[in-house]
């Protein structure tokens, strides 16, 4: 019998990670050494920068890795025709999982419309390839009704996850938040923490909270944890 930690064995933690290799001063080293551990670990997904998409697509194929990036970020201020044309790109190049960022102006303006026109232009090119689209709100702007807000807004445009951040605000991923988000979408769209996501407990308070997916670098770092602790 597989060996456990707080009721979850190691693949099922490392099947929620998506490993995310995406500071811009990454180097190509670090973004094959990025590969080598997600093939290592067989996590979720390698979430990493769109120049390098063609690379991890090719050092992932015939794996159970999928090949995941990032669309607007880490603002999201781009204009959608722009966030379109990312998906296309990634997609073309091989990624099978878009993690865009939403309009943050847009929302805190009120322009609801327009948010989740924004979200649509992406969720219709990514879902025309075979890929999921996972939208970041970045949270660390919102208040509780933005959230919720920014909920129903993905969900009216047909997206498949719900995401908290980008790593790069302020901050990251709350218990708080991903229970609010949890309890607004349900079992109709999944949720993603993502944003200082650095122990084994965190991940797994989240995993408790009904996240299917975690933005993570310290990947390596939290699973070695888990092989330390697990009974």
């Amino acid at each position: 019998m597989s060996k456990t930690y707080r009721g979850y064995t190691l693949e099922q933690v490392a099947k929620t990670i998506d490993h995310s290799i995406l500071k811009p001063d990454f180097t190509y080293s670090d973004v094959e050494a990025g590969a080598a551990l997600a093939l290592k670990y067989n996590t979720a997904s390698y979430c990493i920068r769109p120049m390098d998409v063609p690379a991890a697509a090719k050092a992932l194929a015939g794996s159970t890795v999928n090949v995941c990036t990032v669309i607007g970020f880490p603002h999201g201020s781009t204009t959608s025709a722009t966030k379109a044309f990312e998906t296309a790109d990634a997609v073309k190049n091989g990624a099978v999982e878009i993690d865009m960022v939403i309009n943050v102006s847009a929302l805190l303006s009120g322009d609801y419309a327009f948010v989740e026109q924004d979200i649509r232009g992406v969720v219709e090119v990514a879902h025309a390839a075979g890929a999921s689209v996972k939208v970041i709100f970045e949270t660390a702007f919102l208040n509780d009704e933005q959230i919720i807000k920014a909920c129903e807004l993905t969900e009216l445009a047909g997206a498949d996850y719900v995401k908290t951040s980008t790593g790069f605000a302020s901050e990251g991923a709350t218990l708080h938040n991903v229970k609010l988000m949890k309890a607004t979408v349900g079992d109709r769209l999944k949720v993603k923490s993502s944003g200082g996501v650095r122990t084994l407990d965190q991940l797994i308070d989240y995993m408790d909270a009904g996240v299917s997916r975690s933005g993570c670098s310290a990947t390596q770092q939290v699973l070695d944890e888990f092989v330390a602790k697990a009974e």
